[in-house]
C-alpha cells in the first residue's frame, strides 16, 4: 500500500479511536460532526473506487479536456500541498447519515481497495491522467493518492479540533 495513504488511515484511525458515538455526533453550530468527516471521506474513497472501476471496465481513462483553470488549480493544492478551506463539497460527497459504526469499521479497507485499483490503472494505462476529479480535472494515479492524502490529512485535523473543542467543554 502506498505509504501516504497507510500513513492516512493510521492518524484518521487515532484521531476517531476512543470517540464514544456521543463525542463523534458532536459538533458547534453549522459544523460537520467527527462522524460526518468520517463519512465525507469514505464517500470521496467509495466515489474514486467506482470511477476507478468504470475505468478499468471499459478500458480506457475518463478524463475530459485539460484547461489552464484545472492545471492552475491542480498546481495549487497538488504541487503546493495546499488544500483551501471553506470549499463546499461536491453534492457526492456530502454526509448522507450512513451509520458511523458502518463508515468506522470500513474506512481503512476502503482506503487499501482504491490504492489497489489506482495500482491496477497504473500498471495497466501507466502515467497518465486515468479520471477526473470534479474541481481538479483529469489526475493520474499519483496524483489521485497524493490529492486524497492531503485532503485526508486536512479532515483529520478537522477531527482533532472538534476533540479538542469538545474535551474543553467538558472540563
Amino acid at each position: 500500500m502506498d505509504s501516504r495513504l497507510e500513513k492516512l488511515s493510521s492518524a484518521v484511525t487515532a484521531a476517531i479511536a476512543d470517540l464514544s458515538q456521543e463525542e463523534l455526533s458532536w459538533h458547534p453550530a453549522g459544523k460537520w460532526c467527527a462522524a460526518e468527516i468520517l463519512e465525507h471521506l469514505y464517500l470521496t474513497y467509495t466515489g474514486t473506487c467506482k470511477g476507478i472501476e468504470r475505468t478499468l471496465a471499459s478500458g480506457q481513462p475518463f478524463v475530459s479536456a485539460d484547461s489552464m483553470r484545472l492545471r492552475a488549480r491542480r498546481f495549487i493544492v497538488l504541487g503546493l500541498s495546499y488544500l483551501p478551506s471553506g470549499r463546499e463539497s461536491p453534492s457526492v460527497a456530502r454526509p448522507k447519515g450512513l451509520p458511523s459504526e458502518t463508515v468506522r469499521s470500513e474506512f481503512a479497507a476502503q482506503i487499501r481497495r482504491m490504492d489497489s485499483l489506482l495500482e491496477e490503472c497504473e500498471s495497466r494505462f501507466g502515467k497518465i491522467a486515468i479520471l477526473d476529479h470534479p474541481i481538479l480535472g483529469p489526475l493520474t494515479a499519483a496524483q489521485w493518492r497524493k490529492f486524497h492524502y492531503l485532503h485526508g490529512r486536512h479532515h483529520e485535523r478537522q477531527i482533532l479540533g472538534l476533540r479538542q473543542k469538545l474535551r474543553a467543554q467538558k472540563s
